[in-house]
């Protein structure tokens, strides 16, 4: 459904390190910095990229903003949790667990980056 998903960051190069953790745990390579100092995390089916906002401003996290990484197992939540926090993140939301209701069951963890933009990892059960 998207073709890519950008995040305004402060400091690339410390979102970068963050980024580079998270992902590497769903199994994507660390990112790449263009002629632009854009950090891009280039997917098969996308682009997840990290850049200073274009107007000059102070980047800020979207209230009421979630995106969300697709995770294969619980395992893999739990340790992208982990990779997160270990490199800059912050916990965020109630720690990693099942939500959902009726028969739509997801194993989900949230965190902030070092911006502050709100992320998730989901394990669809």
């Amino acid at each position: 459904m998207f073709s890519h998903v950008m995040f305004g960051a402060n400091d690339v190069a410390q979102s970068k390190v963050f980024y580079d953790a998270i992902v590497h745990v769903l199994g994507y390579s660390e990112g790449v910095i263009d002629e632009k100092g854009r950090c891009l995390y280039f997917t098969p089916d996308g682009v997840l990229g990290l850049t200073a906002p274009i107007n000059g401003e102070v980047a800020t996290h979207g209230n009421g903003m979630t995106i969300g990484f697709k995770a294969s197992t619980l395992e893999q939540v739990h340790a992208w949790h982990a990779a997160g926090l270990a490199n800059g993140g912050t916990a965020c939301e109630e720690p990693p667990g099942v939500r959902g209701s009726g028969e739509r069951r997801l194993y989900l963890a949230y965190l902030r980056d070092p911006s502050g933009n709100k992320i998730c990892a989901t394990h669809f059960m």
